[in-house]
């Protein structure tokens, strides 16, 4: 079996445990076990020792990896991404960096005009911020392609904004009318305006589009997984997987272009659950069919709710700004008991999107009766976001050994949360958002994710805001909503073997003899730095299994 020695780096093995040690961190001094063993051994794709014990393996070695310092920790994971959309960015047109409505038309056209042959444009990821409301015009993007349809989704992925040739493919005009799960904007004289809310208004434009080929999907997925890789990621859990997409998936993975393992959430609908499991079943089979060592589809996505920048996320009591309404419920509260329940007994994992209080009371409600109506098992469920918890909610995490699954880029008061989201909730509910060290403290296991494409993909990006609260700009001083900071190596520990634990994969995620050997070596320990200068630490390598899959010099 062959054997590696990774030499001459501080290790941390990342056994402290998640605690809701709270502080900005930086270096003040470094906690843990950072002046243990500078080296580890690798034998058949798993850790054989540490320290002496690794050196004394270095003569019979058939590789010796002198790192020359940096610190040698567990490979980060991302508890909830969308790689796809990710890769599908990456290909353009390159919306994302716009930053005015102008900007985004000049390179819809720029892009137009360098595919002349394409039919549809589509695209993302527009900043919200940057229209009134978050509402955009149709005639813009007319102004660019005023003949070829283009649709664009919105940085949340829950809004979409295209154009009249766009509506006009899609059989839209303005007799349309809102659903209990979709809204389309309308101008003040009544007519459609371009922009569409949520999944039946959303999916109304994107069913007319043609579907991505299965070419296009390996080639989105070669980029994702390949960025993952760089930025020091094993593990990437995709949030959002239609039916059509796994073909791609299993491409991808036949050819040897994924880069990460990739674990399927496959998406439940509410109109048509209960003709999916079997759909579901089919799809987790093959995948394990095939083998492939770095993809599995073994869980089941379930939007409860939409977000608070468009008035969707589902709240116990109405919203600031429109006392009206109080969210866009995706799933009836019976509904997604009953389809649950059956998941579960598929054996499957459970993946819930919960954004508002009542969204997240909703998710754990039905998450409750998963043991007493099917038994205990180690089901693991993830709800992902919660961006609000009533606080007679926070202690079930625990009790129900449900994993709160946080994006640690989205807990700072920067344009989107001053000017979107906090005159939605107004300011109590504003101050609840995102209790991550009270969570942490109650004892539930905590996973970190990114949403990517929606935030920065890279945990080396989140870190600093899970710890200071702050923006880049380092405000607020002292931090957003101070109380709900967590130190470093708590951090480190949600992006590590908090995912792995999501992943319900107990062998990996800490440093120790036995455990899978996915590892990251950084430049810099990020322990010894001020936490806003840990964006810039450059991930020198990653291993997956002992396989080198990024090097920095590549």
């Amino acid at each position: 079996m062959p054997i590696t020695v990774f030499r001459h780096a501080t290790l941390w093995t990342g056994q402290t445990g998640q605690t809701g040690q709270t502080g900005p961190g930086g270096p003040a001094g470094l906690p843990g076990d950072a002046a243990r063993p500078t080296a580890l051994a690798v034998r058949d794709g798993r850790i054989a020792a540490l320290g002496a014990a690794a050196e004394a393996l270095t003569d019979a070695a058939d590789e010796v990896l002198d790192l020359g310092g940096g610190l040698l920790m567990p490979a980060f994971g991302d508890g909830h991404c969308h790689p796809d959309q990710g890769g599908f960015e990456s290909l353009g047109p390159r919306i994302r960096p716009c930053r005015s409505v102008a900007e985004i038309v000049a390179e819809v056209r720029r892009y137009a005009d360098q595919h002349p042959d394409g039919d549809w444009i589509l695209g993302g990821s527009y900043d919200s911020t940057l229209a009134p409301d978050g509402l955009f015009d149709a005639r813009w993007l007319d102004e660019a392609v005023p003949d070829r349809p283009v649709a664009l989704r919105a940085w949340d992925y829950h809004t979409l904004w295209c154009n009249t040739e766009a509506m006009r493919r899609a059989g839209l005009d303005d007799s349309v009318q809102d659903s209990a799960r979709g809204r389309f904007a309308r101008r003040p004289d009544g007519t459609l305006l371009g922009t569409m809310v949520e999944w039946d208004a959303v999916d109304a434009v994107l069913d007319a589009a043609p579907a991505r080929t299965t070419e296009e999907r390996v080639r989105a997925l070669t980029v994702a997984t390949r960025t993952y890789a760089a930025a020091g990621v094993t593990w990437i859990q995709d949030a959002w997987v239609e039916h059509d997409a796994v073909d791609g998936y299993l491409e991808a993975a036949r050819r040897g272009a994924l880069a990460t393992r990739v674990n399927l959430a496959l998406r439940a609908d509410p109109p048509r659950w209960r003709g999916q499991l079997a759909e579901f079943a089919a799809d987790r089979d093959r995948v394990e069919a095939a083998g492939h060592p770095r993809l599995t589809a073994r869980t089941v996505k379930f939007f409860v709710d939409g977000i608070i920048e468009n008035r969707t996320a589902a709240l116990l009591a109405p919203y600031a700004d429109d006392p009206c309404t109080r969210g866009m419920p995706v799933w009836p509260a019976a509904d997604l008991r009953e389809a649950l329940v059956e998941i579960d007994r598929l054996g499957m994992q459970a993946h819930l999107h919960a954004i508002g209080d009542a969204g997240t009371r909703t998710a754990l409600d039905a998450l409750a009766e998963l043991t007493e109506v099917n038994g205990p098992r180690d089901r693991r469920p993830v709800i992902a976001h919660v961006q609000l918890v009533d606080p007679a909610d926070l202690p079930r995490f625990a009790e129900l050994g449900v994993i709160p699954n946080v994006e640690p880029l989205w807990l700072q008061a920067d344009p989107v949360m001053r000017d979107l989201t906090m005159p939605r909730l107004g300011a109590d509910r504003s101050d609840r958002q995102y209790p991550m060290a009270s969570l942490l403290r109650s004892g539930a296991r905590v996973s970190f994710g990114s949403d990517w494409p929606v935030t920065d993909h890279r945990p080396l990006a989140g870190l600093p805001v899970a710890v200071t609260r702050q923006t880049p700009q380092r405000e607020p001083r002292g931090g957003w909503l101070p109380e709900e900071r967590i130190g470093m190596e708590a951090a480190l520990g949600c992006y590590t073997s908090g995912v792995a634990h999501q992943a319900m994969a107990d062998d990996r995620g800490v440093l120790a003899p036995g455990q899978v050997a996915d590892l990251v070596w950084l430049d810099r320990d990020p322990r010894a730095c001020d936490p806003h200068e840990v964006p810039d630490i450059a991930v020198l390598g990653t291993w997956l299994a002992g396989e080198r899959t990024h090097a920095a010099d590549s």
